[in-house]
C-alpha cells in the first residue's frame, strides 16, 4: 500500500509516494512563477495549482512504476493565507491573492482599529493584524473589487481549492482555516465576530472537518485525471507547517522544528492554546489533535536565495544544466569559499516584509557592509547566514516563553545543503538534527493519508514507523564568536532600519 502526499507551497508543488514505513518511493516537484503587478501584489492562477498537481502526481506514479489501486489515499496540505474567490463549479473569478501580497495594508489598519489586538491574538492565535491574512484579502475585494467580492461562492485556502477539485466537497481544516484571521482557534469554528465584520457568513467559507480528517473519496473526473483509483481517500492535511512537523516527527512539546522552503518557519509543539504574552509569536492549530504549535515565520527566508539565483547567478543556472546538476549546489560551493561572518557583510532578507519577531510589513531587504574585496560568493553566503540569523532571534524568543530548544530539526529543501545546515548550527549553538527524509510537508501528508486510512492507530505510532532521522550537525565553536559578533551586528542593522521602513 502506498500513500501520497501532495504540498502546494508558495514556489511549488511537490508530491511523494511513501510506503508505510515512511520510504519514498518517488518524488517530484514542479516550480511555478507568482506575478508581481507591483512591489506589494504578487498573484497566481489557482487554475495551475491544479495543472501542477495533476502533471506532478502522473509524474510521481512514472517514477514509481506505481499501479493506481496501490493509492490508499491521499492527504493535501498547502501554503496558508492565500486567497482565492471562487463561483459555485469552484471556478476562480481572478487570480489568487498569494499571502505574499501586501495590498491589503488599508483594509489591516482598518481591521486593527476595530478589534482589540488581546481579542485578536485570544480568538485567532495570530499576533498581529497584517495584510496577509485572508481576512484582510477578502475587506480588500469587499472595498475595491466589490463584483469579484459579490459573485464570489466560496472564498477559498489553496488546500481548500485542491481538496474541492479532487473530491467535490468545498472542505477545510482548522489546521489552515488558522491562517486566515477567520478561526477561532478556541471553539474551533469560523469567528463570528470577524465574519460579521466582513458581512460574510460561514456559508462563504468551507466546510470545517478535523485535520487530518476524511474529506471523502476522489470524484471520478479527477480519478481519471490524475490516474488513480476513484477509492482513493482524500485527507485534509492542514498547513504546510503543520503537515510538516508531523514529517519531522515534531507531534510533542519539547521539539522544536525548522523549515527552510519558501519561507523559514520555526515551530515548537505546545500541548494547550497557551499565548505567548509579547504577541510576536503565533500560535497555531496542529494536525495533532489537541495540539497547537508556537510559530515563528520569516516570509522570504529561502525565497531570498531563490531570488539571487534567479537575478544573480545565470552562470551557475547554465553550468549546472550542463552539468545535470542543481544550481543549488552550486551556490552552495562558492558560498563555503568564504569565512564565517561574510567579512563583515550583513543581509536583511526581508523582501515582503519582515514577520516574526519584527512584525514590519515595511521592511525590506538590505546588504550592509560590502567593499570592493566582496564577491558573489560573499552575497550567496550573506544570504545564508541571514537565515540563520532569523532562526536564532526566534529559538531565542520561543525559549523566553518557555520553548527552549536543546537541539533543532531541520526540514525543508534547505536542508538538503550540508553548509547551510552547519551555518545554523554554528549561529544558534545547537546541533541540527538530520531527517532520513528532508521533504517532510509530503511525508507528513503521507503519515496522515495512512491514520486516516487505518494503516496506523494514531501519529505516535505513524510517526515511530515512518520519520526517522540521519545524525546531526553539531556546532563548530571555532565560529562561535565571529557569528556572535555578526548576529549583533544583524539585529543592529534592523533596529537602525526600522523607523526608515515605516517611513
Amino acid at each position: 500500500m502506498l500513500y501520497l502526499g501532495i504540498d502546494a507551497g508558495t514556489t511549488a508543488l511537490k508530491v511523494g509516494l511513501f510506503d508505510e514505513r515512511g520510504i519514498a518511493r518517488a518524488i517530484a516537484s514542479e516550480e511555478y512563477t507568482l506575478i508581481t503587478p507591483t512591489a506589494d501584489q504578487v498573484e497566481f492562477d489557482p487554475e495551475n495549482y491544479w495543472q501542477a498537481c495533476v502533471r506532478v502526481v502522473h509524474r510521481a506514479m512514472t517514477q514509481a512504476n506505481a499501479q493506481r489501486e496501490e493509492i490508499v489515499a491521499l492527504a493535501v496540505s498547502s501554503q496558508g493565507q492565500t486567497t482565492i474567490a471562487v463561483d459555485e463549479q469552484g471556478r476562480a473569478l481572478r487570480p489568487a491573492l498569494v499571502w505574499l501580497d501586501n495590498r491589503a495594508s488599508e483594509a489591516a489598519r482598518k481591521i486593527g482599529a476595530h478589534f482589540d489586538p488581546r481579542d485578536v491574538y485570544a480568538a485567532t492565535g495570530n499576533s498581529e493584524v497584517v495584510p496577509m491574512w485572508t481576512a484582510c484579502k477578502i475587506l480588500w475585494l469587499k472595498e475595491n473589487e466589490p463584483d469579484i467580492f459579490r459573485r464570489a461562492f466560496k472564498f477559498l485556502l489553496v488546500e481548500d481549492f485542491l481538496l474541492y477539485r479532487l473530491s467535490g466537497r468545498f472542505a477545510t481544516d482548522g489546521a489552515i482555516a488558522c491562517s486566515s484571521l477567520l478561526w477561532d482557534a478556541r471553539h474551533g469554528k469560523w469567528w463570528d465576530e470577524m465574519l460579521a465584520f466582513l458581512e460574510i457568513t460561514p456559508e462563504r467559507l468551507a466546510e470545517p472537518v478535523l485535520p487530518g480528517g476524511i474529506v471523502g473519496k476522489l470524484k471520478h473526473e479527477s480519478a481519471q485525471l490524475l490516474g488513480l483509483s476513484p477509492n482513493t481517500l482524500v485527507i485534509a492535511g492542514g498547513v504546510d507547517l503543520a503537515a510538516g512537523s508531523v514529517g519531522a516527527g515534531n507531534i510533542r512539546p519539547g521539539i522544536v522544528s525548522e523549515s527552510t522552503g519558501g519561507a523559514l518557519a520555526i515551530l515548537a509543539t505546545i500541548s494547550t492554546h497557551d499565548l505567548d504574552p509579547t504577541r510576536k509569536l503565533s500560535v497555531n492549530v496542529h494536525v495533532v489533535p489537541g495540539a497547537f504549535l508556537f510559530v515563528a515565520v520569516c516570509s522570504t527566508g529561502g525565497m531570498a536565495l531563490r531570488w539571487f539565483r534567479d537575478q544573480f547567478a545565470q552562470e551557475e543556472i547554465a553550468k549546472a544544466r550542463e552539468q545535470d546538476r542543481d544550481a543549488y549546489q552550486l551556490l552552495d560551493e562558492l558560498a563555503a569559499s568564504v569565512a564565517a561572518g561574510c567579512e563583515g557583510l550583513t543581509m536583511l532578507p526581508h523582501l515582503m516584509g519582515a514577520s516574526s519577531p519584527e512584525n514590519n510589513v515595511n521592511a525590506r531587504g538590505v546588504f550592509y557592509g560590502f567593499t570592493l574585496r566582496h564577491t558573489k560568493a560573499h552575497f550567496v553566503r550573506a544570504v545564508l547566514e541571514a537565515n540563520a540569523f532569523m532562526l536564532k532571534r526566534n529559538l531565542d524568543l520561543m525559549a523566553s516563553v518557555g520553548s527552549a530548544a536543546r537541539q533543532v530539526f531541520s526540514t525543508g529543501g534547505g536542508a538538503k545543503s550540508a553548509l547551510w545546515g552547519q551555518i545554523k548550527a554554528d549561529v544558534t549553538g545547537m546541533p541540527i538534527v538530520l531527517l532520513a527524509q528532508p521533504e517532510t510537508t509530503i511525508l507528513g501528508d503521507a503519515i496522515l493519508a495512512a491514520v486516516a486510512s487505518g494503516a496506523y492507530r494514531n501519529l505516535d505510532e505513524a510517526c515511530a514507523n515512518m520519520v526517522r532521522t540521519q545524525g546531526q550537525i553539531e556546532p563548530n565553536v571555532a565560529n562561535q564568536n565571529v557569528y556572535a559578533e555578526a548576529h549583533a551586528r544583524y539585529c543592529a542593522l534592523y533596529d537602525q532600519l526600522a523607523d526608515l521602513f515605516r517611513q
